[in-house]
């Protein structure tokens, strides 16, 4: 992809992605696309191998694979960036900007053969998260954003982009609540916490991980919790989140990947949550 590919399909999103970071933009799309478009090679292969890594989280092939295949496009053009990702350790850059890759978020979906895994980067320029982009391989689903540009999805590879927006529901009677795996609210102390956001929502579902955020920015869903989460889990999230409308942090209020958790919503019902989970967890 470049800017006049883009221009072609949407102008306006095309005018707004002329900023400093324009072609690392760029970039991040058509990185987070082919890594993503390289796990389908062995999704749903019955013959995959599964190995545990120290924290007994699983990862295969398809994870060291996709994240090697991102780290080489990206530092290919971007030798000075330092580049995070979760399989593979921190390459030390001496520009301002940080890539954090997530090569498949949601692996347990993967192996199990479900199709809402995803495969996450984020930008980050002066520690701050200035882009980030969520695509779901198996279905062709992407949603990006950067600061300033406003918030865009694409339904199928392909297909255009639209704006989308975070919902405008502002009861947790009427939301829809999403998390990646709900044992884990009990293993911070705050299975209290889980129960009562259960009860208060209107439905709870686990479309979690990555999914679970594409859910909230495009209006589908309003809340998405995760107990436990790594930086390249939720870096993404935030401007995502931003540009369309609503808002990420950790269970502490602070708007970082790195506080060990996570809450996305619509912005509207995120203070009722964000209290919930501090007043009915220890």
């Amino acid at each position: 992809m470049n800017l006049a590919d883009l221009s072609s399909q949407n102008p306006e999103l095309a005018r707004k992605l002329h900023t400093d970071h324009e072609q690392r933009l760029l970039t991040l799309i058509e990185t987070c696309t082919a890594a993503g478009h390289h796990t389908l090679r062995y999704f749903r292969d019955q013959y995959l191998n599964i190995e545990s890594k120290s924290d007994d989280s699983p990862v295969t092939i398809a994870d060291r694979e996709a994240e090697a295949l991102a780290r080489q496009l990206i530092g290919d053009r971007y030798p000075n960036d330092t580049l995070q990702g979760e399989e593979f350790s921190e390459k030390s850059g001496t520009s301002e900007y940080r890539w954090i890759v997530d090569p498949i978020d949601g692996t347990k979906s993967f192996i199990c053969g479900v199709p809402l895994y995803s495969t996450l980067i984020a930008i980050e320029k002066d520690g701050l998260a200035v882009a980030g982009a969520i695509y779901i391989p198996a279905t062709g689903e992407m949603v990006f954003a950067a600061d300033g540009t406003g918030c865009w999805y694409r339904q199928s590879d392909g297909d255009n982009w639209t704006r989308c927006q975070v919902s405008e529901k502002s009861q947790l009677d009427q939301a829809v609540f999403l998390t990646s795996q709900a044992d884990l609210f009990r293993e911070k102390n705050a299975g209290v916490a889980y129960q009562k956001l259960e009860d208060t929502c209107w439905v709870s579902r686990s479309w979690g991980d990555g999914y679970g955020y594409l859910m909230v920015a495009t209006g589908r869903a309003e809340v998405m919790v995760d107990a436990i989460c790594n930086p390249w889990d939720v870096a993404a999230m935030i401007p995502i989140l931003r540009e369309a409308g609503g808002c990420f942090t950790d269970w502490n209020g602070n708007t970082t990947p790195r506080g060990g958790n996570g809450i996305g919503t619509n912005g509207k019902l995120h203070r009722e949550v964000l209290n919930i989970l501090l007043d009915q967890s220890s």
